[in-house]
């Protein structure tokens, strides 16, 4: 008869990710992932099937739940630069936090990439979903007339990815946000 699994794998995966993100993968040994969660090690690879298991779950708990809210946020903003200005002001809050530990899902790319394929499609997923969220809320506000007729949405909500994640990449070398803040005006230029 099998055991019944004895640990709430949903609180062991957001647990495992804080672990994660203040080690990041290769730091963080099976050990330290047992003794973080409070289960043994036969328990781990039977819910996650291993370190990588538990990796990938992580990630995407990271992205379903914190970048997944991130852009929520854009949809609650009724003006375009105050919703991009909040969402980027908030990435880097988030990056500095907890001494500097960054983003999780730039952490993975810089520290797992190229060779992790599964951390390349949760990644790009990511991505691709803020380049979609951002590009739609540019588009509405082009139409409303708050930006430049100019912009091309999906060109400028590329921009804005790519521009968050040098920040989020600055924020573990200097992690003040009062230092990374005012280049957010800077990005905004592009909106004029």
């Amino acid at each position: 008869m099998a055991r019944t699994r004895e640990f709430d794998t949903e609180a062991a995966v957001s647990r495992a990710m804080d672990l994660f993100w203040a080690r990041g993968y290769e730091a963080t040994s099976v050990r330290d992932l047992t003794r973080h969660l409070g289960i043994g090690q036969g328990s781990l690879y039977a819910a996650f099937g291993g370190k990588d298991g538990l990796y990938r779950a992580a990630l995407e708990h990271y992205r379903t739940t914190l970048a997944a809210a991130a852009l929520r946020g854009l949809e609650e903003e009724a003006d375009a630069r105050a919703a991009i200005r909040t969402l980027l002001t908030e990435r880097i809050r988030v990056a500095v936090g907890e001494g500097g530990r960054g983003c999780l899902a730039v952490n993975a790319v810089c520290e797992r990439l190229p060779s992790d394929a599964a951390t390349w499609r949760t990644v790009r997923d990511m991505q691709e979903a803020g380049r979609e969220a951002l590009a739609e809320v540019l588009r509405a506000a082009r139409e409303r007339g708050e930006i430049a007729e100019r912009c091309d949405p999906h060109a400028v909500a590329a921009f804005l990815v790519t521009f968050l994640n040098g920040l989020l990449v600055s924020s573990k070398i200097t992690p003040d946000a009062r230092s990374l803040e005012p280049l957010i005006d800077v990005a905004l230029t592009t909106l004029d």
